[in-house]
């Protein structure tokens, strides 16, 4: 039997500066080794079983042309105890004008003068789901947009929420509801959560219709929310099983296409997906890797294996302690009182640790393998890129 040898080169250097205090820095040191394998000429390559599950095609796909729409509206809060838009916001006031003057009070000529601390300008922004109909309530977002200080206790004035096509679609009015507070002022304050963003659950309601008559549909397309070759011939292949018929045909990784709905299920389109909605497909999960920087969150999702690789890793942490001490002159010496720092360095280094994958090894063998030599949420996420970056990760790398 032939024998060769392969060498499988995966070299990275990276280092991850962590922002401590001014006087403090850390310093974290990756480095992949180089590894080598004999391998067999005439032996099989190492495969990973994947596990499949089970989801419905009405979890996995949507109707092409049937989907959500953004609104979004200008509008006004008013009822705050003082903590709305300061004067420098002009334009709320001049919106308080033009809804006073379409009452019938004029306040134009002193826009400049008023000082109105009740009222504060927002954005308002909601989603119109399929199929909504005049009458159907819709949960709203409110968000400030000048300098006001919070939102809490703010009413919203009738507010039109219109589409990109700038046509109103819905209305909005309504108590706000905060899930924070702030209390105090200056240096002496206390925020809990953003004040300054509000929600009104059910404060909107649909005033045109904007649902689509799926009755009327001659085809249909179906399209999987992520796209995959396998799972989209799959789902063809469990349609056409239950029509007994071959209706539904594969464009492309996320596209599968039914010609004739009459034909195919002998119904309408609201009938047909009734029937196949609800049709179990086996899927197989993506390998995707999704890390987020800012807070060091990991996310694992499918069969998500690594290369053969080795990491060693080690922390070099140096800190810089100042004290600040005050020199007193003697009596009678003419001399000044000054403030002379004295600093401190420490440097210390951890003993270089290491941890060897083989081929086929999973991501949550190496997340424990790191554990336990005392990485941190962080430091897995810099040594995942790292990975990635070497070719050792087989799976996406999504980083937020």
């Amino acid at each position: 039997m032939r024998r060769d040898t392969r060498l499988t080169v995966r070299p990275c250097l990276a280092g991850a500066q962590h922002a401590a205090p001014p006087q403090r820095m850390a310093f974290a040191v990756l480095i992949f080794m180089l590894v080598i394998q004999p391998v067999a000429a005439d032996q099989p390559a190492v495969t990973v079983t994947e596990r499949a599950h089970v989801a419905r095609i009405k979890d996995l796909t949507t109707v092409e042309g049937v989907r959500e729409n953004m609104l979004i509206g200008y509008g006004l809060v008013v009822g705050l105890a003082g903590t709305g838009d300061k004067q420098q916001t002009i334009f709320s006031v001049q919106t308080l004008g033009n809804m006073l003057q379409r009452m019938g009070v004029n306040i134009q000529s002193q826009i400049t003068t008023i000082q109105v601390r009740n009222i504060a300008a927002v954005m308002v922004t909601a989603t119109l789901p399929p199929f909504a109909r005049p009458g159907v309530q819709l949960d709203v977002t409110v968000s400030s947009i000048g300098d006001a200080k919070t939102l809490y206790g703010g009413t919203l004035l009738l507010t039109p929420l219109s589409a990109p096509d700038g046509q109103v679609y819905a209305v909005a009015q309504g108590e706000l509801v905060l899930g924070g507070y702030s209390a105090g002022g200056g240096a002496n304050s206390k925020v809990v959560n953003h004040p300054n963003v509000a929600r009104i659950p059910m404060g909107a309601l649909v005033e045109k219709d904007s649902s689509v008559n799926l009755t009327k549909f001659t085809s249909m397309s179906l399209l999987l929310r992520d796209e995959d070759f396998d799972t989209a011939k799959d789902v063809a292949s469990v349609i056409n099983a239950e029509l007994g018929n071959a209706a539904a045909r594969v464009v492309d990784s996320r596209r599968i296409e039914i010609a004739d709905v009459h034909a195919a299920g002998g119904t309408d389109l609201p009938g047909l997906m009734s029937r196949i909605g609800g049709l179990p497909v086996h899927t197989k999960p993506v390998a995707r890797v999704v890390v987020n920087e800012r807070t060091g969150t990991l996310v694992l999702g499918g069969n998500v294996t690594i290369g053969p690789c080795a990491i060693l890793h080690g922390n070099l942490s140096i800190e810089v302690t100042t004290e600040l001490q005050v020199s007193q002159p003697g009596p009678f010496s003419n001399g000044k009182t000054e403030v002379v720092p004295q600093t401190q360095v420490r440097a210390q280094e951890s003993p270089l640790q290491v941890v060897q994958l083989k081929e086929g090894a999973t991501v949550e063998e190496l997340v424990r393998g790191l554990q336990t030599m005392g990485a941190s949420a962080r430091d897995v996420v810099a040594i995942l890129q790292a990975v990635r970056a070497a070719g050792a990760l087989n799976a996406e790398l999504d980083v937020l």
